[in-house]
């Protein structure tokens, strides 16, 4: 099975492994001593503690196999490549623009850092790389207005590239 890459930094990398062990070693065995407890309780068709031990069970192990599938799959981004270009990895400072009258104004100005879809948090400038933004700003450069195409399309402009 050819699953696609999963981009992350090596922060991201590395709270994937963290994640991944903790689910492993400790989890998994809170969840084996709730069933167990459960179990001493005595009847399970009317067992609501065993229900959701096995409810619980059942995440987790999910958990493990998403996580353990994306570390797999895994490309870490080189976040300190300096580049003329916006890629995974690259930090930028955006403004949106508006037109007045055939001016070009802009907005407030805005940092990001483009990251995997596992790692994206944009209201702490962390931007999914498959995020319609960026999709609009890859391997464009400092100075360049772009629009992003979304329902309703906005420009932005590249201030620089960090």
């Amino acid at each position: 099975m050819n699953l696609e890459k999963v981009y992350v930094t090596q922060q991201g990398y590395e709270d994937l492994l963290k994640e991944y062990e903790t689910l492993v070693h400790v989890t998994r065995k809170e969840v084996i001593e709730e069933l167990q407890a459960a179990r001493a309780q005595g009847d399970l068709s009317e067992n609501a503690d065993y229900d959701a031990a096995r409810d619980r069970q059942a995440r987790i192990e999910a958990r493990i196999r998403e996580v353990e599938s994306m570390l797999n799959n895994i490309e870490i981004i080189d976040d300190k490549k300096s580049s003329k270009v916006i890629r995974i990895g690259s930090t930028f400072r955006m403004c949106e623009i508006t037109r007045v009258k055939g001016k070009v104004v802009d907005g407030e100005e805005e940092k990001f850092t483009i990251v995997g879809s596992v790692e994206a948090d944009p209201l702490n400038g962390k931007l999914s790389n498959v995020s319609p933004l960026a999709q609009a700003i890859l391997d464009r450069k400092e100075g360049d207005i772009v629009t992003v195409n979304v329902d309703d399309p906005y420009e932005v402009k590249i201030i620089s590239i960090d």
